[in-house]
């Protein structure tokens, strides 16, 4: 199922950050490493593995908010 951004518009500023974060964190993390001499494909295997931080950070942000309701 495909992702309605308009849905986000109700929930503050955070939705928008996170899909920036998402999009561009990966980018970063691989320029970085990459400046600092590592080889391309290890600097791209550690950028993909950014991505995933943000999303196991949303899924524990999401599994706190429904423990404390």
């Amino acid at each position: 199922m495909l992702d309605d951004g308009s849905v986000d518009l109700f929930g503050g500023i955070w939705p928008f950050i996170r899909r920036f974060i998402v999009v561009f964190l990966p980018l970063w993390v691989f320029l970085i490493i990459y400046t600092l001499g590592v080889n391309v494909i290890i600097a791209s295997i550690i950028a993909g593995a950014s991505a995933s931080t943000v999303v196991i950070f949303e899924k524990f942000k999401l599994n706190q908010d429904n423990s404390d309701s």
